[in-house]
């Protein structure tokens, strides 16, 4: 008996990580209608310009794209529809007394599933300025350019 697992993409932001310095990340769970869950599980999601924001004591997802359904019907779900993030009273207030700081925001880094349940890692960043991107961009290269020398050596 061949059995193969089924693996189920994990959707990552990685611009987040070039605009963004990332201070502390929270893990929260997705309300999510069922033609949602199936888009994601087959990997079609854009996290170009979402963000996180609090509304009345609840953490809201904003301009996160789940593309429709192709099998769904007339159910099919809005495909930029803000979407309801689960977290707990105390991640929230965190979460709330950090956004108050200036220049903080909440973006969504990854969605993965876990256990069966679509999760979404959040992170609480700080945008960068101009020369911190050009110092990562500088940083990316010369360390592309070692990888490319050690494997002249080696070969």
């Amino acid at each position: 008996m061949n059995q193969t697992k089924k693996t189920t993409p994990t959707l990552k932001n990685k611009k987040a990580y070039f605009e963004y310095q990332i201070e502390t990340t929270f893990e929260a769970g997705i309300a999510l209608q069922g033609t949602e869950v199936k888009s994601l599980r087959a990997g079609h999601a854009s996290f170009t310009d979402s963000f996180a924001y609090i509304h009345h004591g609840e953490i809201w997802l904003k301009e996160l794209y789940i593309k429709e359904f192709d099998q769904g019907s007339y159910n099919n779900h809005d495909s930029r529809r803000q979407r309801k993030l689960l977290l707990t009273k105390d991640e929230i207030k965190k979460i709330d007394t950090a956004l108050k700081q200036k220049g903080y925001t909440l973006i969504p880094l990854k969605i993965y599933f876990k256990r069966g349940l679509a999760k979404v890692l959040l992170g609480l960043a700080k945008g960068k300025k101009q020369y911190d991107k050009r110092a990562s961009i500088a940083e990316k290269d010369a360390k592309r350019d070692m990888d490319r020398r050690m494997k002249q050596v080696n070969l």
